[in-house]
């Protein structure tokens, strides 16, 4: 075969490659839908254990029907005194999820992490069993062996440069992060997942945060901590706004929990 020969053949097939690859691509992406032909999922997800979700977050969802996601650390005092309370939100179909055990954070990143709880610190092996002890701790409040992840502070790292994201990927069937919206559901990571920190933001601000998702046709993760005061806070107001919002949009919107969402975008993709 001569080298012009061989060019060409070789032309023929980097370009069936590079067609087969488009249109692949554009069959997943014109093939995935949403439930009940929504067109965007939101999930309420709400970090720390906090008395704050027990007191206000629930009753506010629970008046919509709505369900939320919540990432509990195992040393959080809100657990251990509240047990009973945190075990009927998952009866009643919210989520219970993993966020660590001490909530160990990257110290160089945030100063008011102790050391004992700087990412840096840790070994891969110590973060796999914090995790491994907390899923024990969850699974004795609600019976549940399939479990989300929230990393904490969004951080992924061990000593300084490691990441530790396959190590949730064996642990979890998904895990939250941070970062935007999807432009699209094309190659979307379920074990890292973006989202939002709210603080201080009005509900106008959170219902505008959702019609992004809309007009992608993607999903809105909110990362909320405190709800009705405190740290990194949603006002009750603004997400009654939020969810006033969504329950007249819903046949636009799916709200569920993160376990639910991501495990129905794992079995389309």
């Amino acid at each position: 075969m001569n080298i012009k020969v061989m060019k060409k053949a070789f032309l023929y097939i980097a370009t069936g490659i590079l067609f087969f690859q488009m249109s692949h691509s554009q069959s997943l992406k014109k093939s995935f839908q949403w439930p009940e032909n929504k067109k965007a999922a939101v999930c309420l997800t709400f970090d720390d254990g906090q008395d704050s979700h027990l007191d206000n977050a629930i009753p506010i969802l629970d008046s919509f029907n709505i369900k939320g996601t919540f990432y509990c650390p195992g040393n959080k005092e809100s657990l251990q005194k509240r047990t009973s309370e945190w075990k009927n939100i998952v009866k009643n179909g919210h989520e219970l999820g993993n966020h660590s055990l001490f909530h160990p954070c990257d110290g160089k990143q945030f100063d008011w992490v102790k050391s004992e709880y700087d990412l840096n610190q840790y070994t891969l092996e110590q973060i796999r069993m914090e995790l491994y002890t907390a899923n024990t701790l969850l699974k004795a409040i609600d019976g549940k062996s399939k479990r989300t992840y929230a990393y904490t502070c969004s951080n992924y790292k061990v000593q300084g440069d490691t990441t530790y994201t396959d190590v949730v990927k064996q642990m979890f069937s998904a895990a939250r992060s941070d970062g935007p919206i999807p432009k699209t559901m094309k190659d979307i990571d379920i074990n890292f997942m973006p989202s939002w920190s709210v603080d201080g933001h009005s509900g106008k601000e959170l219902i505008e945060y959702v019609k992004e998702a809309r007009k992608n046709g993607t999903i809105a993760t909110f990362m909320f901590h405190s709800v009705g005061g405190g740290y990194l806070n949603v006002s009750n107001e603004a997400l009654t706004e939020l969810l006033v919002y969504l329950k007249n949009n819903e046949k636009d919107y799916w709200v569920d929990t993160f376990y639910n969402v991501t495990t129905y975008i794992s079995n389309q993709l």
